[in-house]
């Protein structure tokens, strides 16, 4: 465990992650492509938690927008996380990796309660932790739920999944011209309206100092390069420069 920068990792995965190029339900390549990765950090001893969401089974928030009621969709979405949490859970078990499920809203048959000692202890025990159904409230999306564990947590890192290789200044599915930040501070992501996550979960890691990497899950053995500190995504910290493809740049506050 020496040449690990981070020993200790929250990995907040979208669901649709795990729908992969179907873009709907659960796609049994691309969560076990998830799962070998996972499993190649978990046996360098890497203690991991993860936060799963549940956008490739239900949205809350795009289904609100249509007239359903907010609290009403957002409870629908968080049992689709729980739906996913079970398929991860039980692809990791299939590789011989001890797993627990736990979950904000008390399902017993199916999961454990999110209990944060108990939820430490298995971390120390060297289990992968899945968590479940967001922060158990409406109007909270899972990027806070993620952010919020990984503090609870002590996680050294939040490792937030996508399907691009870091923040760029623009979309970069839309704009060749898009320009990579290699890293980027907390109040520059907000200041910029950068898609990163969600503005409470960046207020949240900004206030606890908790180091964000934005990587391409796609991208093979990304999540053990992540660890073992190499160049990978773009790192959102604490700091008062950007820097964008290897050159850096003060910002001016006043």
């Amino acid at each position: 465990m020496g040449n690990l920068l981070y020993k200790r990792i929250l990995l907040k995965l979208s669901g649709e992650a795990l729908a992969g190029e179907k873009k709907y339900g659960i796609d049994i390549t691309s969560i076990d492509n998830i799962c070998d990765d996972i499993a190649e950090v978990a046996k360098m001893g890497v203690e991991i938690a993860l936060v799963i969401g549940g956008g490739n089974i239900f949205r809350g928030v795009s289904t609100s927008a249509k007239g359903m009621d907010r609290a009403q969709a957002d409870y629908m979405g968080m049992l689709a996380t729980v739906m996913n949490g079970l398929a991860l859970q039980d692809r990791l078990e299939s590789l011989g990796l001890p797993t627990r499920l736990m979950t904000a809203i008390r399902m017993q048959e199916v999961a454990e309660p999110y209990i944060r000692r108990r939820a430490l202890r298995h971390l120390e025990k060297k289990r992968i932790v899945i968590c479940a159904a967001g922060t158990g409230n409406p109007y909270f999306t899972t990027d806070t739920a993620a952010a919020l564990r990984a503090m609870e947590l002590k996680a050294h890192a939040l490792l937030k999944a996508t399907r691009v290789d870091g923040v760029y200044d623009k979309d970069p599915e839309k704009d060749k011209s898009a320009e990579k930040f290699s890293e980027i501070s907390y109040i520059d992501v907000l200041k910029k309206g950068l898609k990163v996550m969600d503005s409470a979960a960046i207020s949240l890691c900004m206030d606890n100092g908790l180091p964000i990497v934005v990587f391409n899950l796609l991208k093979r053995h990304n999540i053990k390069r992540v660890v073992l500190g190499e160049s990978v995504g773009t790192v959102v910290k604490t700091g008062s420069t950007f820097k964008v493809q290897g050159s850096t740049f003060k910002i001016d506050r006043t």
